[in-house]
Formats: C-alpha cells, structure tokens, sequence
C-alpha cells in the first residue's frame, strides 16, 4: 500500500532514471552476518556482494535487513571521502532495525571497490549508484512505488552528502535525502572568491591515495592549479559539472541539510545556496547548523541520526506524525560545565529559514586608508582554521568558547573597528562591507574577517576561525568591492567591538608569490545579520564536545574529511596497561584488490625504554604500520594496542603518543619557541601540560630557541620538529626517517636525541632506512617483508646470529685468490675488504674448516672471528626484495 498522499510533484514524480544506468551483475557474495543487541531488538542480517558495474569497474557493497518479512523502505548510505562502506556500518545496522532495507556501498577508488576516483561524476559515481537503485529494485523486501522504482532515501556525509544530492538531480527514483557536511558547488568550495584552498585541495588528494588514483583529468586539473596558484576556467568547470548545482532545478525531493558550523572546508554558505535552489523547485527542505564540521567540534551524530530517522520515517514511510523539527535549527555553545570541562550546547531555531542575511544592523567602523604588503612568496601567511590541527575538539570549538587561536602579522593587514557594541549582539549569517582596494600589482588577493574583540583591545576570537578569500582583478587602477564574508553564528557580548581585518595571506589559500603593496579604505558600515526569528531554548542541551585534541595533526584531519561515525572501543586490557605496543594479527589489504595486503598477519611488542628500529625495504608496509598506529587509517584484521587501549580514529590514548612524520612546517619568522607554544595553543591543551622545557631540553636546541626558524640548519629544524613531537612528553614517540636530509654531524645528535628521550622510560620507535645508524641508536628490530614480520628482537641478536666471518691478513688478498676461497665447500661467499676478507658461510660450513683451507691456499691469515653488520642481517633476512 503507497502510504503517501497526492500532492506536489516530489509525491508522485515521473520515472527519470540516468540513462548510463544498465542491468546490474552481481559478481560475488558473503554469507549473512546477524547481531542481537537483546531480547527486543530485532537480529540484523547483513549480506557482502560485490557488483560489476561496467569497464572493469566493481563496487563492493553490503545489504542490511531486520525484523519481519515483508516490504520497507530503502536507504542509501555513503561514506565521506577516504572512506569506504565500513564507516557507515552502524548508522545501517540502527536503520535496519528501524524498518528500513538498507545499502551501503565503497565509491569508486575506496576501500575494496576498484575504479579511478572522479569526485562524484556523473557518468563515474552517480551512475554507479543509479546501478544500486536498479539492484534495490529487484529485492523482494523493498517497498515498491511502481515497476523497476523502490521508495528509496539518501544520506551521508561529505562526500557521501554529495552524492545524495547529485542522485537525487539525476534520478527521479530518490524520494528523499538528508546530506550533512557536504557541498553545493565544489568549484566555489575550493576556488572561493577566485582563490585556491590550497591546504584543504592537498588533504583531498593525499586521502585519496595520491593523484594518481584520480581521473586523469581531475589529475592534470590539480597539479595545474597547485603549481600556478590560480585556478582557471577550466579548472572551475570540471569541479562545477560534478557539483549539485548543476542539477539545482531537478533536486526535487525533500531535503534535511545538516552543515558544520566549524567547518572551513565546506561552510555554511554551501548549505544556503543548496536550500534556495532545492525550495525553488518545491521541495520541502529543513537547515541544521551542527556545532561540529571538517575542522573538529560536536558532530552531534546521535542527534543528528535520531533527525534523519525521523525525516526518513515521515518521507519515506509517510508517517506524518513524525517529528522531524524545526525548518531551521542551529546549535549554540553555552558556556563550559565546571564539573566536566565540557562544552554546553543548546538549540536555538525557528519557523523558517532566515538565510545569511536576514535583520541585518549597521556599523561604522573607524579608519583611515592603510597600505600593507603581500610579502615574496607570500611568506609568512597569516593563520586561522588550520586544517588537521584542530584536534576532535577543532579550533573553532574553541573559538566559541573564547579562546583566540588566529594570527596576523604586522604590515600584512588593514583593520577597521567599531566602536563597543552597546548591548549583546547575536551575528547569524554573513556580515558584508564594501571597500574600495588598489595595488602595485595587476591582481590582488585578500582574506576578509571579523573579530569579537574584547575590551582590553587585545583578547580577540575569530568566529569560527573563519575567513573570506576574495581575488580582485584589475586592480591597479583601483575598484570597490563588496566583500560577503563568512557565515557564523556567535554572540558578540556588550562592550565588545567588531574588528573589520583584511589581509594579504592566508595559511590555507594560495596568494600571489609576487611582492606587491594593497591600499585600501572602506566604503560602507559593516552591515551584520542578526536573524531575529532565531529562539535560543530555554534550558541547555548537554552535548560531548572533546576540545582536547586525542592526536596530532594528521589524525584529526582524516577523523573529520572521512566523516567517520564514532563507535566504542573494545575494552581496555589491564594485563597490558604498561605496555606502550602491542600488535596482533594485524592486517590491511591495498584499496583496489582483496587478495593483496600491504600488511598481513603482523603482530610484535614494545616494551618501555626500548628505541625500536622498523625496517624494511620500500613496499615493505611500514608506513602503513605506522599509520595504524597513529589512528589515521584503521586496519582490515587484528588490532593494535597502546597501553592497553585499542586505537581508533580519535581513540584518547593517542593523547599518550607523539609523531614526527615527514617534517614538520613552522611560521619561518617566529623563534623556535614562539612556533612550539603557537603550535601547543593550538591543540587547546593547558600550557602547563606542554612541558616545554623538558622538551627542550632532550631536543638540545640551546640558545637558538631565541632566534627566528628562517635562520636555522635542517639539522635545527629537525630537532625542532623532534621536540614539537615531544610536546606533552608523550610516553610512545614515533618518528619516521628523522634524520634525512641531516650531514653526519647533525645524525649523531638526532641519535642522540633518541637515546635520551627512551632513557627516561618512555618508548621510541623508529623508522629509517640508514642502517648503520638504527645499529647504534636501537635497542630492538622489527624487520618486515613485503608487508610481513621477518624477524624481531634485540639488535644484539639479530645482528650476532649471522653466519658471516671476518678474516683479517697481513696483506691484500688477489681477486683470484678469492675467487678460489668463494668456490670452496661450506662457502657461500667471498669478498675482499680494506682488513682482508668478508667469508659468509652456507649450512655445510664451519670456522676450523675455512681456516684450514686458507693455510692451504697461503693465505696470510692475521685474525678469524665473526662479522656481521646490520646490513648483512637485513640483507640475509630480506633476500632479494631491497
């Protein structure tokens, strides 16, 4: 029975399937796998299959069914970007149990689906999963709304809100969606004001496994753009053909947006454009300002998953009794809980959506006209959101709750300020101004944003940490410009001003490399939205907000732009508390195949005090292993174990663990120290829990903490980047190739280093591929092959178990002569060396033996005893694969 009633065409739609959608071929399938959480919660079954969907490519997908037979409704779930179908997993498994038949599959180029990665194509990923609908329609446990059409909904987040949109644009068979965190136009996302996001751009492609796994032409577009700095039209076309917008006027169905208010990948501003075009064509569509995005803060997932269950179950069951909340919510920070150190939220909403713009008030600002530079090279940029370094907390987490982490530097900027406000004043939407800008150069870049400035002058919070790019052409001979700048939601309270800062940089975008000078002057108040209609609710909402980052840069970055769903942590092992490393059975396979593994079946322990050295030859899974470890990728099998606790993205314990990976970037005029307290304000940890000195002081960086980073050695550097990864005094440091690029001199102090740091009881582990160095600075060896354990153990025994003898002469040994001492029974090898000879013996071969042999060739032996290097063991254990 079709429960829906007659009505708008979003009801009752004509079928539009996408016309690259063919017969689906289901290549493989794995069994049934059921979960009974009690007596009352019905068993979910879940069925693996992998599906062919043309050119070679295949999908591997998986299908969620619970409770009684009989026909329900479906749901797609996607996965965001650097994900796969796993992340999604429960959100299914919760949906299932709610009466809903639902899929969750891999986009191309994740997790076990094979296929180049095309940023949501319409003739890549959308068709794809008008392929799934095909499939879904042929079930017998979904709901039909006519032949060959299943009543089916979308959600996800990211990039799996993005694909929920450009399906709903291209297949009229969507009947409902709910996006989060995603864009409406990916070419304005990352090419804002004509500037390139060039930090976030990079995240993009690293995540999805280098650029090589990407359409070739997505490939050519980026490494065009990141090496000119500009996009192109081009450029902006390719991005603007896989964005919703270019389906904005057939997204007819209705739609819940939710959009991260911390969020300076995809901002606020998205989710508006979506929603003007989406009510332009009739649909319902309710907003959601959650406190969370890509940059860290609450994403409010089990909130937000009640949400979306409520919009499903009245869209798609037609359940009009269900609550699916206000048109427009937003989530706003109360202040902090004194028991717990915990963020409190409320919601604020109302009856419609007021839009970026809506009460807005004007206000002077005072200033004369200021010139400032855009330094060579656009060096140093200013800071603001930083990408990955924001922690689950996230920097504008901590923004709204009044702790100011943006930098500026002096002769880089022009600011304007008003006077102090005379009452509380709520900002909700996009402030604007209009200014009038010059400069010595044909174009100018500029980054647009408003301080809450306190009344001291000198306390002052970026809203959401947030700025506006904007790139002014021809603007030699001078141009007023309208700025719009970001959306936010934060309250400016009473005797505070509003500062008005536009500068020439900007850490995340890409700013001319040419020196040039801007000179601007304002041309209009500053003109803020308050959106009155938005009622805060009266009684605050408890939510859990962890504004004390669980690892370093590169964990939250991949926690946030996957979108991933947090889940809980098997228990921690108390026999295992004070063991810094375990590893067990651990396994990951290559994203493209499922019988290949980068590691397979790995397990080895790290004790306290040890520096462990990781070696391997290239391809051997060590850094795959390592970033395992760090949280930023999660295996396929078995686990791994830091003190006890199981690591998952954003695990806590991850707080114990400290990484210096592939350097380290620092502000290049700022001392060593001002760089490291920067760094750790950043993080929103208490400054006593730095520990900076006693960092320091392992680091052995002396006076040169005082003077600017631009003036230091690689070897300095290093060091630098070695005691920002000792910030906290983690008890497990991992460092990967510390000492490259460093002359010998700069190595024996990075060993150094090491050594001490173990020496206090905390745990090193190091990967390097300088042999002799990991000979006498480690304690212990792992030694992997072609993604398995070869050997570990102490140095001592690895190296001194070999079969290799030294023997000294009293004068040069002939090739000839050698040549007959390796064609000798019970000899393997022979090679001459500055002391005489290096023997390796084969199983058949013994010390007395050799000797004798050489006093019959007249060899004129001095000395015999074992030899053998690291080297020769790695090479012994290794075989052929270095």
């Amino acid at each position: 029975m079709d429960l829906r009633l007659p009505g708008p065409r979003w009801l009752r739609r004509p079928r539009r399937a996408l016309a690259a959608a063919a017969a689906v071929v289901v290549l493989a399938g794995a069994g049934t796998w059921s979960a009974v959480a009690s007596d009352d919660v019905p068993a979910v079954h879940r069925a693996d299959r992998v599906v062919a969907v043309g050119d070679g490519v295949r999908i591997d997908t998986s299908y969620f069914t619970a409770g009684p037979d009989g026909r329900r409704p479906a749901v797609l779930l996607g996965h965001g970007f650097g994900g796969s179908k796993d992340d999604v997993r429960q959100q299914a498994e919760d949906l299932a149990r709610d009466g809903y038949a639902v899929l969750t599959w891999s986009a191309r180029g994740f997790g076990e689906s094979t296929g180049k990665i095309g940023l949501n194509d319409p003739e890549g990923e959308v068709a794809d999963v008008s392929r799934l609908i095909d499939w879904l329609a042929q079930r017998p446990e979904v709901e039909l709304d006519e032949d060959g059409d299943p009543r089916v909904g979308m959600a996800g987040g990211s990039y799996g809100g993005a694909i929920a949109l450009l399906t709903a644009g291209h297949d009229d068979r969507v009947d409902a969606i709910a996006p989060a965190i995603t864009y409406f136009d990916l070419a304005d996302a990352l090419f804002p004001g004509g500037v390139f996001k060039k930090l976030w751009a990079g995240i993009f492609v690293n995540s999805g496994g280098g650029c090589a796994n990407f359409e070739p032409a997505l490939c050519r577009m980026y490494e065009r753009v990141a090496e000119s700095g500009v996009p192109d039209t081009e450029a902006r076309e390719l991005l603007e053909e896989r964005s919703p917008s270019a389906v904005a006027d057939r997204i007819d169905v209705p739609t819940l947006l939710v959009q991260g208010q911390s969020d300076s990948l995809f901002p606020l501003g998205q989710a508006d454009a979506a929603a003007k075009a989406i009510r332009a064509n009739g649909a319902p569509v309710d907003i959601d300002w959650i406190a969370g995005g890509h940059d860290g803060g609450d994403l409010e997932s089990d909130r937000v998953q009640q949400r979306v269950g409520a919009w499903f179950d009245r869209y798609l069951k037609g359940d009009e009794s269900a609550d699916t909340g206000p048109a427009f919510r937003v989530t706003r920070t109360g202040g902090v809980d004194s028991t717990d150190g915990q963020a409190l939220l409320r919601g604020a909403s109302a009856d419609t959506y007021p839009g970026l713009a809506s009460g807005g008030r004007s206000f002077p600002l005072t200033g004369r006209e200021q010139s400032f530079a855009n330094p060579a090279g656009a060096n140093p940029p200013a800071v603001s959101a930083l990408p990955g370094l924001g922690g689950s907390g996230g920097l504008a987490q901590l923004s709204s709750l009044g702790v100011g982490v943006s930098l500026d530097f002096p002769g880089q900027y022009a600011r304007f300020e008003s006077a102090p406000v005379a009452r509380d004043l709520r900002i909700t939407g996009s402030p604007t101004v209009t200014v009038h800008v010059a400069s010595t150069s044909e174009d100018a870049v500029l980054f647009g944003k408003v301080y809450d400035v306190g009344p001291d002058g000198r306390q002052q919070v970026l809203p959401s940490q947030l700025v506006a790019p904007v790139r002014v052409e021809d603007a030699a001979s001078g141009k007023d410009v309208t700025l719009t700048l970001p959306a936010v939601d934060h309250e400016v309270q009473q005797g505070h001003r509003l500062r008005l800062v536009l500068a020439s940089t900007d850490l995340g975008y890409a700013s001319p490399a040419a020196p040039a000078t801007y000179t601007v002057s304002l041309k209009s108040d500053l003109t803020v939205p308050t959106a009155p209609g938005v009622d805060t609710a009266a009684a605050p909402l408890p939510a859990w907000v962890v504004w004390l980052p669980a690892a370093g840069a590169a964990v939250a970055v991949l926690l946030l732009l996957t979108g991933r769903r947090r889940t809980t942590a098997p228990a921690p092992d108390p026999e295992l508390a004070g063991v810094p490393l375990q590893i067990t059975g651990l396994s990951k396979r290559y994203a493209r195949s499922s019988d290949r593994y980068a590691v397979r079946d790995l397990s080895f322990r790290v004790e306290r005090g040890q520096v462990l050295g990781l070696l391997g030859p290239n391809g051997a899974g060590k850094t795959t292993t390592l970033r395992m470890l760090m949280g930023l990728i999660g295996p396929d099998g078995g686990e791994i174990r830091v003190f006890g606790h199981a690591i998952r993205p954003g695990a806590p314990v991850l707080s114990r663990v400290g990484a210096f990976v592939e350097g380290a970037g620092f502000l290049p005029h700022l001392s060593g120290r001002e760089n490291l307290e920067l760094y750790w304000k950043a993080t929103g940890r208490p400054a006593e829990d730095a520990h900076l000195d006693e960092a320091l002081e392992i680091a052995g960086l002396g006076d040169a903490l005082a003077r600017a980073v631009r003036t230091y050695s690689q070897g300095m550097r290093q060091r630098l980047a070695i005691a920002q990864a000792m910030l906290g005094l983690p008890d497990l440091l991992i460092l990967d190739e510390p000492t490259n690029g460093l002359d010998p001199p700069q190595i024996r102090e990075m060993r150094e280093v090491m050594i001490r740091y173990a020496a206090a009881g905390r745990t090193v582990i190091v990967s390097s591929h300088l042999l002799s160095e990991v000979e006498q600075s480690c304690t212990h060896l792992v030694v992997m092959d072609r993604g398995q354990l070869v050997q570990a153990g102490p140095v001592h025994e690895i190296v001194g178990s070999g079969d290799t003898l030294l023997v000294g002469t009293d004068t040069p040994v002939d090739e000839p002569v050698a040549e007959k001492i390796a064609a000798l029974p019970g000899v393997a090898s022979a090679v001459r060396t500055d002391e005489g000879l290096l023997v390796r013996l084969d199983t058949d071969g013994s010390a007395p033996r050799l000797v004798a042999e050489l006093v019959r060739l007249e060899v004129p032996v001095a000395s015999v005893g074992p030899h053998r290097r690291l080297e020769d063991a790695f090479l012994t254990l290794i075989g052929g694969s270095a």
